[in-house]
């Protein structure tokens, strides 16, 4: 892979990381966005942003190209799973799309370049500044790459100088995408630092934690507390820990003819970024009283995974990663040798995919890599009451039910909790503007000025 080496990240592997060099990077990041970023226009950036995301979507861009050439072998994702995230990744990035996220998070598109007044505000004599950290540092999770690249488009949009933590063999795509940045802007690029190095490294954290503004992190919530605790008191904290997802099917949709656009939309969500994700569903709710049963749909959403798998694998993964699908699988056999009220489909010969249909409807957390439970509800209380468990903890549900039932049924999953419901083949794949985790996204980066006229 033949790269400038403009990142900390392009360094050769046995290049050591030093609290020394991170400082040296911060400080200079912090002169560069002064110089470069902080008096850019919202339109100019926006403009940029929609160049590199049009570059992306091209088949022929050599980053686009290097990244389905080299990804797959140290991600583990197939290159047609990667091709897909990648689509729906930068096919946001448009003119209109970042408009909207600034008007939707700050109520005015120019919130950032300048005092503006909405009309409520306005009237109000008033009117508003928002401004982004300085220096903000995102620590990464490292499975799915999206999340990553989103939070860069965010400092940006704040006029953030960016560095970014991988953990370590899992910076590539992230790398590809600040170098397209570098080469579309070189000096917006030179406002952005990526590195690599295992977690837990105290001494490189401690000094990048008395340089930035703002931390974001992504990962386990003890992960998340370790990081917060040790942070200055000046230091903006935003963390993104674990959750998990489901998936609704209510009676009302399992109609013979709906029934096939449901189960492709199901496997949608379960091969998306093999399930990975945040947003990925660990099960599906799916209403006793359809022209389908639960357990019918279950077997064919067994027959449409095996299908999708002949033409977009799941991919390779690690031994411990088998070795748990297997144990898994091995428990269920047993269990639906026993007793019918238990069924089990898998792939052959390998651990590709999985589907358990199990009547108990107890919320219960998946494997993943394409392994899925599906349970059998009377009705939306009782899959609740199974959910309880997690509740708190879930981000999305994927919902297939039309009309008015839909929204009863989105007004329930909202006030049990839930921050955001989509219909059923969406999960992976949230606006740009969507609400992380219930909260602001750019809305919460920003510091605002008031000013009373």
């Amino acid at each position: 892979m033949n790269l400038p080496n403009y990142f900390l990240a392009d360094l050769p592997p046995e290049t050591p990381i030093t609290p020394t060099l991170l400082v040296e990077a911060a400080q200079t990041l912090r002169r560069n966005r002064n110089q470069y970023l902080l008096n850019r226009s919202t339109d100019s950036l926006i403009s940029v942003l929609h160049e590199l995301g049009q570059s992306w979507l091209n088949p022929e861009y050599p980053l686009r190209a290097m990244a389905l050439d080299l990804a797959p072998a140290v991600t583990g994702f197939f290159r047609s799973t990667l091709s897909i995230g990648l689509d729906r990744f930068f096919g946001q990035l448009t003119i209109e799309n970042l408009r909207r996220l600034i008007e939707q998070e700050l109520g005015h598109d120019q919130r950032l370049d300048e005092l503006v007044a909405t009309d409520a505000e306005r009237m109000a004599k008033r009117a508003a500044i928002a401004r982004g950290p300085e220096l903000v540092l995102h620590v990464t999770a490292g499975n799915v790459p999206n999340p990553a690249l989103f939070s860069v488009v965010l400092g940006l949009l704040a006029r953030s100088a960016q560095i970014v933590k991988c953990t370590t063999d899992t910076s590539l795509l992230t790398r590809l995408f600040a170098h397209s940045l570098y080469e579309i802007e070189p000096k917006l690029g030179a406002c952005l630092e990526i590195a690599e190095w295992r977690g837990g490294n105290q001494d490189l954290e401690n000094a990048l934690f008395k340089e930035v503004d703002c931390v974001t992190i992504t990962g386990s919530d003890d992960a998340l507390a370790a990081v917060r605790q040790r942070l200055p008191a000046h230091v903006r904290f935003l963390g993104y820990g674990h959750r998990v997802s489901f998936g609704y099917v209510a009676k009302e949709a399992l109609s013979v003819l709906n029934v096939p656009q449901l189960l492709a939309k199901a496997v949608d969500d379960i091969v998306a970024w093999n399930q990975l994700g945040c947003l990925s569903p660990h099960l599906l709710y799916v209403e006793h009283g359809g022209r389908v049963s639960a357990e019918q749909f279950a077997e064919m959403l067994a027959l449409e995974l095996e299908k999708r798998d002949a033409t977009e694998p799941r991919g390779s993964v690690g031994v411990e990663v088998s070795a748990l699908i297997a144990t898994r699988r091995a428990f269920y056999e047993v269990r639906a040798a026993h007793s019918n009220e238990t069924r089990l489909w898998s792939s052959k010969q390998s651990t590709a995919w999985t589907i358990v249909y199990e009547a108990d409807p107890l919320f219960q957390t998946s494997c993943l890599h394409r392994f899925l439970y599906v349970k059998g509800v009377a009705d939306l209380t009782e899959a609740l009451h199974a959910a309880e468990p997690a509740r708190g903890q879930v981000s999305t549900v994927g919902l297939a039910a039309a009309g008015d039932r839909a929204r009863k049924l989105a007004l329930e999953f909202a006030r049990w909790g839930a921050t955001r419901i989509c219909p059923l083949g969406q999960m992976q794949n949230p606006p740009l503007f969507w609400r992380h985790d219930g909260r602001p996204t750019l809305g919460d980066l920003v510091t605002w000025t008031d000013w009373e006229q």
